[in-house]
This record gives C-alpha cells, structure tokens and sequence, in this order.
C-alpha cells in the first residue's frame, strides 16, 4: 500500500523513530499498528530531520488484503494528531518501493529578508534573514552546483553510504510577498545537503562570499566546515517522482547500487 502524507515538522524529532521522542514515523506507526490491530511497519521516500516539514512525502507499508484501503485515511484522520494526515491510501504493485523506487525528491525552502521579519502565519516554516539577500548571485552559485557530484562538502556522512547525488534543480525565485523559495531536484539527498546548500547560498547571498566559493567545495573529500547548516523550519519536502510501473522492480535495483562518479 502506497501513502501520501504531510506533517507539519515543528513538533517532531524528524521521521524516524528514536527512542523517546516524537517522531513521524513513529506516531503514524503506532496509530495505524491501533487502528488496523496489525504490527505497521513503514518505509519511506525521504527521511526527514528534526523540525523539517513534507506536503508531499510517500511511503508504503505490507498489509493484509481485507484491509479497507479507501477507507483509511478517515479512519486515521479520527486517530492522528493534527499534525500529521495521511491524504490517501492505495493498493501498489509488490515491487513499489517508496525509497529505491523513487526517480527525485523535491524540496522547497521559504526565507524571507524583510524588516520586519516572517509574516506571523507563516513563521513556522519561512527562515527570517537578518540581512538583504541578492538572489541574482545565489542562482549565478546555485548553477555551478548542479549535476552529479560528490557532495560530502555539504552532508553529514553516514558509515557505508555514497554522497555521490544528481543535482537537477536549484533555483531562488523571490515571490510577490518578498518570501524567496529554494526549489531542490534531486535524485535523492544525503544526510543535512539541502539546508547546507542553502547556508552556502545564503552565505553569497549576503556578500560574505564570492558566487564561485559552493561550487569550489565540491573538490573537497570532506565535509565543508565553512557551510552553516541552515535552520530546518524553513524546509519542506514537496513530492516525490516515481517511474511507471513496469520500471518499477529495475528503478528499484539501479537505486540499491553504490554509485561511483564517471
């Protein structure tokens, strides 16, 4: 069964489970493990850090067919915290994989750099910036990022596992309201790398650094310890993309592969 889900990070210590904290995944778990009196045990698209947000996440969890799929979301809408919803629920084919199946992630980051600050409805997801930011030279920096690289210089590794990504999209665009979105494409992110791509382009932004200095990082064989990790309320992740069915089960094997740079 795929879900398609949205939470609201400020209160959660990230998605996945921790031993006495609020997690998503453990929240969602334990109420649909109540609801359905079946152990749940989920898998997700994009795991999330402690006070990041998702209007798009997806995961999937194995459950008996005489579950009521349709009927799901209203019965743990009955359940969940305000916090958390589950949108829909539906039957996928066996080899659907929330986490290897998925092509991208897509994220958007919100920071404004007006006086007063962000607009009190939307403080808990839009960074205020103390400083006037120039995004004509974040996007010049944001451009000499893109395509697959290695980018241990902006995340935290984790033992075993490849910082080798695709980076497809990063652009700023200041909206009518003066708030400035991030938009992030990627094939999927290593741990911390979307907000320590946006404390590197924040720090251009500013003028503390030249446009070239985010790019000139990616030669390092380490992380970077002149990138701030920006604040996480500022980040949502907003969809995932999947392959058609039939690539499915080879989207999913191609994914498990430890990749190595051409």
């Amino acid at each position: 069964m795929r879900l398609d889900l949205a939470y609201d990070g400020t209160e959660f210590s990230g998605w996945a489970r921790q031993p006495s904290r609020r997690t998503v995944c453990g929240v969602l778990e334990d109420t649909m493990s109540m609801v359905l009196r079946e152990d749940v045990v989920l898998t997700v698209a994009g795991r999330t850090d402690a006070g990041v947000h998702a209007s798009g996440q997806v995961a999937h969890v194995d459950l008996p067919a005489a579950v009521d799929v349709a009927g799901l979301p209203k019965r743990l809408a009955r359940a969940l915290p305000s916090d958390v919803r589950v949108f829909s629920a539906r039957v996928v084919p066996e080899a659907f994989d929330a986490r290897f199946s998925a092509l991208r992630r897509h994220y958007e980051y919100r920071v404004t750099d007006a006086a007063f600050g962000a607009h009190p409805l939307r403080r808990l997801d839009t960074l205020a910036w103390p400083r006037p930011l120039d995004v004509s030279a974040m996007n010049v920096a944001a451009g000499l990022l893109l395509g697959e690289h290695d980018f241990c210089a902006f995340c935290k590794r984790r033992e075993g596992a490849t910082t080798i990504r695709e980076l497809q999209r990063l652009e700023l665009v200041r909206g009518g309201d003066g708030v400035i979105t991030a938009f992030v494409s990627a094939d999927a992110f290593c741990h911390s790398m979307v907000r320590s791509l946006i404390g590197a382009l924040l720090a251009v932004g500013e003028g503390r650094k030249a446009v070239e200095w985010p790019g000139s990082l990616l030669s390092l064989s380490g992380r970077a310890s002149g990138v701030t990790v920006a604040p996480a309320h500022g980040l949502a992740l907003v969809r995932v993309d999947f392959p058609d069915e039939s690539e499915l089960a080879a989207r999913a094997e191609a994914t498990r592969r430890v990749r190595t740079l051409s």
